[in-house]
């Protein structure tokens, strides 16, 4: 059985429900990006669906380009993204075969961080301490949307800094290194994460705007869908969860909860709030 499915199927049971007897018979198809916050969003709408007595089929993507390519075939109906700035590129591309439904999350940031008792609090200031910082900025994947976008910042504010390439857990490695010894250290990382729930950052302002704003999560569709299937759109339109509730998430992931387990256990906890969901998505 498919995970995500199996996860809908534990949550219907723990929250005593069932499907509707009178609910017609309808699979949703839903490409989920393997983004850890976007499996969490996308489950959580998928338990809504369910709750509606819909089937849900999930598809995995690791690339937004296949994700985007898929959808806008019609190969899968919805999917979580960042249509705004993330994924940009993507949806003008495909946006004549795509509908955007509604916001389901609000929150995403990336940007550069420095420790919260480093004194300086804008970009605009690493060039007057770059000894301080020994002139590096600690980066993630290469080819990342974040490094790119960190390399803008470089060109932009004409820094003279080199940009370490390496991944996640690496940056995370060095902050938590450089924070014990009480270093100063500028790295590049996004919200929602447990990073910032466990350790007391914060991001650069950024005076000359080269770092994306705050995006949102969106859910976006094949074209046609909202009209084929306003139910389904109506109970995916009800969903919404906060940018704490994620972070909250991976910080239990970080624990060593698997996203399926942090999911269920938000799920329980807040059954009065997708009550409340449930009955806007039937009105």
């Amino acid at each position: 059985m498919n995970v995500m499915k199996k996860l809908a199927t534990a949550c219907a049971v723990a929250l005593g429900l069932a499907t509707p007897a009178s609910a017609e018979a309808t699979t949703i198809r839903m490409g989920v990006m393997q983004w850890e916050t976007m499996v969490m969003t996308s489950a959580i709408t998928q338990e809504m669906l369910e709750r509606h007595g819909f089937e849900v089929e999930t598809v995995e993507f690791q690339e937004w380009g296949v994700a985007f390519a898929t959808l806008a075939r019609g190969d899968v109906d919805i999917m979580v993204s960042h249509p705004d700035y993330a994924a940009a590129d993507y949806w003008e591309r495909f946006a004549r075969r795509l509908e955007k439904l509604s916001v389901v999350s609000y929150g995403y940031n990336a940007g550069l961080i420095v420790p919260s008792y480093v004194t300086i609090n804008s970009i605009d200031e690493l060039n007057d301490h770059r000894d301080e910082f020994g002139g590096r900025i600690i980066g993630v994947e290469p080819g990342s949307g974040m490094m790119r976008q960190s390399e803008n910042v470089v060109n932009e504010y004409e820094l003279d800094y080199e940009i370490i390439e390496g991944s996640g857990p690496v940056a995370v490695a060095a902050l938590r290194s450089a924070m014990d010894r009480g270093e100063w250290i500028v790295s590049m990382y996004w919200t929602p994460s447990w990073v910032f729930q466990d350790f007391d950052i914060k991001f650069l302002d950024d005076p000359l705007g080269v770092q994306e704003p705050t995006e949102t999560y969106v859910w976006i569709a094949r074209q046609g869908f909202s009209v084929e299937n306003p139910r389904a759109r109506e109970s995916i339109a009800s969903v919404f969860v906060p940018e704490p509730a994620l972070t909250q998430m991976t910080g239990w992931v970080m624990e060593g909860s698997s996203i399926e387990e942090a999911v269920t256990r938000w799920i329980d906890a807040n059954t009065a709030r997708l009550d409340r969901q449930a009955v806007i998505g039937t009105e």
